[in-house]
């Protein structure tokens, strides 16, 4: 007996419930021409993932049931369909899918494991199942599990003792680095727990700061990779099921650097489309995030959407002006210069009185960025481009960047991409296409807003900066250990302190894409307010 499944990597807009349902009717007509006997879709998809607070109102399921039914009603005669969804009954509120069959739903299934961690808080707004969903599509019995249900042990071993010949596994699984070989191990667990095998559909496209993958894939029931679908796209893949073991395409995945380019690409591209931005604005400083930072929003957008920016200031080099100018024709991107000294000067001019000849500090360096910042949101308002702001996690961690300047605007492509690998992911980007002037690349960093300045005048080398940071933030390494693992104590005692005086700009920095397991967003929550010091 053979069974032949459909999985639907789609990428639908939270809360846009008939756009979506549109998008999986779609994928269910391709499905069905080429003679599916089944669609399996992500997680929520009817809704988009995470919903958040839409999760807590008693509209959103109401209107999430009106579109399911339109939806079975429309979907392809002979084609069962499992679909993701929120589902009300009563008090309680589930993460649930239903198996779509001739107009009507036949099986509902409800997530049993809610995840409490990281970006997630599912625990806050549903409410766990406990059965199990068996059901029978062309003579072979299948089981639905929701992501987190296969990460712990229980529901996959529940469906094998309810009769289950094939685990049927929604997600909505976001991308960090690492993360598809994570998921790969874990269903092999499930796989050795409950010995069926295993098909896995997962979301696709960006939703605020994560980015979905897709890079759905089956496994047989010797935890085999016997299918692998590509990343990033959407997609409708076929799997052959027959003598046990599900049949697919296998797909190289991207490396490294090239899976963290295409999220970010991804996910600009969402957010910017999704929110309705026509275009978008990047201030550029013939510096490495700038320029990787417009790289990738040509890219995500094309260059008619992207416009250049250069603000000068007298301590800007020639080789800056320079630089930022071939990078924008190397782009294609309208660029523009609006020097800022008439308006530093003037801004000194006033404070003169107060500042009684003062020695310059920190504080004309930030009145500079906060120049910078007036005049992109005031291209922004009058012509409604989306600012993207160009600091990375490096910065972003030891508070090396700007309140109200560089700071200022409306999404952060590189917030969770470390300085180092800023570096990486230019030369990966210019082996696509040369494009990044390579004296960008190579040239020491610098913020340009005193004479002769370079970032290592007040920061340790970023690479180790980055390595005390991964361990700090992304690890929840206690100093100690940082210091054991061979970093000077001293080096490592300035980077903690500053990460953690730094939390209160976090706080305020616009959005951004996250590409770690641990980035400065809804997975990281710590006090602004707090004396605690880690000890050394």
């Amino acid at each position: 007996m053979a069974m032949r499944i459909a999985l639907a990597q789609i990428n639908p807009t939270v809360g846009d419930l008939d756009a979506n349902a549109d998008r999986i009717l779609a994928q269910a007509e391709r499905a069905a021409q080429a003679d599916a006997h089944l669609l399996l879709t992500p997680e929520l998809v009817l809704c988009g993932y995470p919903p958040e607070d839409l999760a807590l109102r008693d509209d959103f399921y109401q209107e999430n049931a009106r579109a399911l039914r339109r939806l079975a009603a429309r979907l392809p005669r002979g084609l069962t369909a499992v679909i993701g969804h929120p589902l009300c009954e009563g008090e309680a509120r589930y993460n649930a899918a239903s198996v779509l069959r001739d107009g009507a739903i036949s099986h509902v299934y409800r997530k049993q494991k809610l995840p409490n961690h990281s970006v997630f808080d599912e625990v806050r707004t549903f409410t766990a199942g406990a059965q199990p969903c068996v059901f029978e599509c062309a003579g072979m019995r299948c089981a639905v599990n929701i992501c987190a249900d296969i990460w712990e042990p229980g529901p996959a071993a529940q469906a094998r003792t309810a009769g289950a010949e094939l685990l049927l596994v929604l997600n909505a699984s976001p991308f960090h680095t690492g993360k598809h070989a994570e998921r790969l191990e874990v269903a092999r667990e499930r796989i050795r727990e409950c010995g069926l095998p295993l098909v896995y559909a997962n979301l696709v496209g960006g939703q605020d700061e994560l980015v979905f993958d897709g890079a759905s894939f089956a496994l047989d029931a010797g935890g085999a990779l016997t299918a692998q679908f590509p990343a990033f796209v959407e997609e409708l893949c076929i799997v052959e099921y027959q003598d046990g073991v599900p049949r697919g395409a296998i797909t190289a995945l991207p490396e490294h650097e090239a899976a963290v380019y295409q999220a970010l690409v991804l996910g600009v591209r969402d957010y910017v489309g999704k929110n309705g931005f026509p275009s978008v604005l990047v201030g550029s400083s013939g510096g490495i995030d700038s320029a990787l930072t417009l790289a990738v929003a040509v890219d995500a957008l094309g260059a008619e959407r992207v416009q250049a920016v250069m603000m000068p200031s007298q301590y800007t080099a020639d080789i800056s002006l320079q630089d930022a100018e071939q990078l924008a024709a190397n782009l294609g991107v309208r660029y523009d210069v609006q020097p800022i000294k008439a308006m530093f000067d003037a801004f000194l001019s006033a404070l003169s009185d107060e500042f009684d000849d003062l020695p310059f500090d920190q504080t004309e360096e930030n009145i500079q960025a906060r120049i910078r910042g007036v005049i992109l949101m005031a291209l922004s308002n009058k012509f409604g481009h989306l600012v993207l702001t160009t600091g990375n996690k490096s910065e972003m961690a030891s508070g090396y960047a700007t309140l109200y300047g560089d700071m200022a605007g409306g999404f952060a492509v590189l917030k969770d991409v470390a300085k180092t690998l800023v570096w990486r992911l230019a030369r990966y980007r210019n082996s696509l296409s040369p494009v990044i002037p390579e004296r960008i690349i190579t040239r020491p960093p610098t913020a340009e807003l005193r004479a002769n300045q370079c970032d290592q005048d007040s920061l340790p080398p970023y690479e180790v900066l980055d390595a005390i940071m991964a361990g700090y933030v992304e690890q929840d390494m206690a100093p100690r250990e940082i210091v054991a693992a061979g970093y000077a104590e001293a080096d490592v005692r300035k980077v903690v302190g500053l990460i953690d005086r730094a939390e209160y700009k976090r706080r305020q920095a616009p959005p951004g894409i996250r590409i770690t397991p641990r980035g400065f967003g809804r997975d990281r929550r710590y006090p602004i307010t707090s004396r605690y010091r880690a000890p050394f």
